[in-house]
């Protein structure tokens, strides 16, 4: 029995990072950013049903980008500032705490992050009901374990590939299966 709702949660610094430090190596541009909306879309269509998007973000500095928190609510998204002392990884503590929670409800799961910091959490929510789980990103960054939760239901979806989240072509390398492999892009 699937879940009424699709709870869409991302870490936002994770996805970031990974962009600009491993495919990028570089601060990312605003058009080489994620296109926040087509993520949300995404999820809906993956499950067919409502989603429910949270997006966390690291206020620890005290300030809110505002005119980021802006567009994220105009795209359908619910925005977590959080803050904590120096030292506390405040993002990861609340996505912990937000996947405990959807664990004592029914709904679906889609993280956008490849931290392993939510293996155990990931790990709890296959267990139990009939209950969807995925998680989204870059696959060749993604923490090892959570391609060990393949067989337990986990189903691993890539940002820029399933999701369709960039406006452009990545400058990624990746392991390509032979059989979806297009010259194409590469001429």
């Amino acid at each position: 029995m699937a879940g009424a709702v699709t709870y869409l949660i991302i870490d936002g610094e994770n996805i970031d990072s990974t962009l600009g430090q491993q495919i990028l190596e570089r601060r990312p541009n605003s058009e080489e950013r994620p296109r926040w909306e087509r993520l949300r879309q995404f999820a809906e269509d993956q499950w067919g049903q409502p989603v429910t998007a949270l997006f966390f973000l690291n206020a620890s500095s005290g300030a809110l980008p505002t005119p980021f928190i802006r567009a994220l609510q105009s795209m359908g998204y619910r925005p977590v500032p959080l803050s904590g002392g120096p030292g506390q990884k405040v993002v990861d503590i609340g996505i912990q705490r937000t996947l405990d929670a959807i664990g004592r409800r029914r709904g679906d799961v889609l993280l956008a992050s490849h931290d392993g910091d939510f293996l155990p959490h990931i790990g709890r929510l296959l267990t139990g009901d009939d209950r969807r789980v995925g998680v989204v990103g870059f696959p060749e960054f993604f923490n090892a374990g959570f391609a060990g939760l393949v067989d337990s239901g986990l189903t691993l979806f890539d940002l820029e590939l399933d999701a369709g989240c960039f406006t452009s072509v990545l400058p990624r390398v990746r392991i390509i299966p032979v059989d979806t492999f297009d010259p194409e892009p590469f001429l």
